[in-house]
């Protein structure tokens, strides 16, 4: 017999201990504890907002019989034997080309997948190149490589872009790919980059074990057009691939751009968010998030937060927050010094980071140009300044969150978890002034609502820079192709569509769809 429960408001010893949950079922039903064979839940979110913090749960209770080994509901999934099958070019092997790949395999099409970078085993090596030696390789590093700036970048799947695809679908893939089954029930669910590379891995695994073919070092270096349309792709080698493709290059892929403008195929400038990282002491998050001294206690995760102000007439808000988790350095060139965020599984380290941003729109940066690069080239301008500050190093420029507020030095910094190491600087001064004036008033706000979060064991490393892509590659919102260039489907973050791994993936399997809709 099972016996499902919904919308039970639970103390955290109670929702988060097996033993605690099962008694506290057995009463509930009026059930020998004996003969609860299992508690699954299905559904999970943690309310914070009050003094008392409760868990929100929905469970199934199985009485004298065994769960299903897996999970009920998950949406099918049939991966056809693709070999023989018409071919589609996939530029590039993050969320959005991956998903796309997957997708074209269940349509029995047959996907050639691009990557510039690394398989995501060797991009360790050379993602540490850059903490130790200052070395950036310019097609291996935290943006470029089999899955994406994601794949050493948190693993964060919550998305609010449900009603152009299935989330289900989506995690339901990731699942069956090695994700803990936990991404399934949790609100806010979370794969870690620790366990995130061995389900990417699977991913491949699954494309080439179907017919498709992934390769690696193959950065794209021109499209083949014929009479307008798009008929193919050719690689740094001079090897040439021809079939619909799609542009799935992510959102620091700077030279793709220039391609795409030296071929005269429309790009428009987008709204983008710059500022820095900021990173807490993980305890002091925890006693601010959950009301209490003692922080989270023996069951509640690390505590996360998100804060949203408008300052002048632009929003200031937090990023990519990642409790229990560290700071990386995220150039993908030369003369760039850019940091980004991510946790491990366990959300274990004793710090909380997030991205702290300013909304800048195209009219704030540049208006009388109509250059549809000039929101990247105002990001490559800080990155290069921040860069410079440091030394040309990785060493990044940090100030203490209450000295940043009142515009004054730091004379020390507390410890980081950023490997390449902090100086002292004046991010005050070193950030465009309006994006600077915006958070330093964003920052006080948040301190007045959040009593403790403007703290002096806060520290800003800088430059954040790649929230998003700085262009948008407009597209037909129908055939996904590009307005303007037959063959093409530009998609993912790298086009603007798409702000996260989840929401990434749903637009690679939009692309997917429409590629086989229009054969």
């Amino acid at each position: 017999m099972i016996h499902q429960l919904d919308n039970l408001r639970l103390d955290p010893a109670t929702a988060f201990d097996p033993v605690g949950l099962k008694i506290y079922m057995s009463q509930q039903l009026g059930i020998d504890a004996n003969k609860i064979t299992a508690v699954v839940p299905y559904r999970r979110s943690i309310d914070a907002r009050q003094k008392r913090v409760v868990v929100n749960l929905a469970v199934r209770v199985y009485v004298d019989e065994q769960p299903p080994v897996e999970p009920e509901g998950l949406p099918e999934v049939t991966y056809h034997d693709v070999s023989k099958a018409r071919e589609v070019i996939v530029v590039g092997a993050g969320p959005a080309g991956l998903f796309a790949a997957l997708r074209l395999i269940e349509l029995g099409l047959k996907p050639i997948v691009l990557e510039r970078g690394k398989d995501v085993d060797s991009r360790r090596k050379d993602m540490a190149r850059i903490a130790r030696e200052n070395i950036v390789d310019p097609d291996s590093n935290y943006c470029f490589g089999e899955g994406g700036a994601g794949a050493y970048s948190d693993g964060k799947l919550y998305t609010r872009s449900k009603k152009r695809g299935s989330v289900e679908k989506i995690l339901s893939v990731f699942y069956r790919h090695g994700a803990q089954p936990d991404i399934l029930v949790d609100a806010h669910p979370h794969i870690g980059t620790d366990r995130l590379p061995v389900v990417i891995k699977n991913i491949r695994n699954t494309i080439i074990n179907h017919g498709g073919e992934v390769r690696f070092g193959s950065r794209v270096t021109d499209l083949i057009v014929k009479d307008g349309k798009v008929e193919g792709v050719e690689t740094a080698d001079g090897t040439r691939f021809y079939g619909p493709v799609i542009l799935a290059t992510g959102h620091s892929a700077r030279d793709v751009y220039h391609l795409l403008k030296d071929k005269n195929i429309e790009m428009q400038p987008k709204g983008l968010a710059i500022g820095v990282r900021l990173e807490h002491p993980q305890s002091l998050i925890d006693r601010i998030q959950y009301h209490s001294p003692q922080g989270r206690g023996k069951y509640l995760p690390a505590a996360e937060y998100s804060m949203l102000t408008r300052v002048d007439d632009r929003a200031v808000y937090s990023f990519c927050m990642c409790p229990g988790g560290f700071i990386i350095p995220a150039a993908s060139g030369p003369d760039q010094l850019v940091v980004n965020g991510m946790s491990p599984s366990n959300r274990g380290t004793k710090w909380a980071n997030s991205g702290m941003v300013v909304e800048i729109l195209p009219e704030d940066v540049a208006p009388d140009s109509d250059d549809p690069l000039k929101m990247m080239y105002f990001q490559e301008e800080i990155e290069r300044r921040f860069y410079e500050e440091a030394g040309h190093t990785h060493n990044a420029p940090a100030q203490r969150m209450t000295d940043f507020v009142e515009s004054r030095d730091s004379a020390d910094l507390p410890k980081t978890s950023y490997a390449p190491g902090i100086h002292p600087a004046r991010i005050d001064k070193l950030l465009p002034r309006f994006i600077a004036r915006r958070l330093q008033k964003g920052f006080a706000e948040f301190g007045r609502k959040s009593r403790g979060f403007l703290s002096r064991d806060a520290v800003l490393i800088g430059a954040e820079t790649r929230t998003s892509s700085p262009v948008r590659i407009p597209r037909d919102n129908e055939t996904m192709i590009h307005i303007s260039t037959p063959g093409l489907y530009p998609v993912g973050e790298g086009a603007g569509y798409a702000g996260g791994i989840v929401s990434a993936a749903i637009d690679g399997e939009r692309a997917a769809e429409a590629v086989a809709i229009n054969q």
